[in-house]
């Protein structure tokens, strides 16, 4: 877990990851270690959440000599 952001009633927990291509970026964040993100963020979602706040994990791609990629809601669970 990367950062964590609050936007209106939207809280967000951000997993950032900065790799050498894209592909290396987008194998980065499989299904295991989104799990563990998803499981991080249970976990921390008690310290952070107020009364009717929505949940959402996103994901931010870093490639040299390319914008910032942002995944947004990347965890169904």
């Amino acid at each position: 877990m990367d950062l964590i952001a609050r936007r209106g009633g939207v809280l967000v927990f951000v997993e950032v990851k900065a790799r050498a291509t894209a592909a290396a970026a987008d194998a980065s964040l499989d299904s295991y270690r989104l799990r563990r993100v998803a499981v991080a963020a249970e976990r921390l979602a008690p310290r952070y959440m107020r009364e009717g706040d929505d949940l959402r994990i996103d994901a931010i791609f870093i490639v040299p000599r390319r914008l910032p990629r942002h995944v947004p809601n990347v965890w169904q669970g």
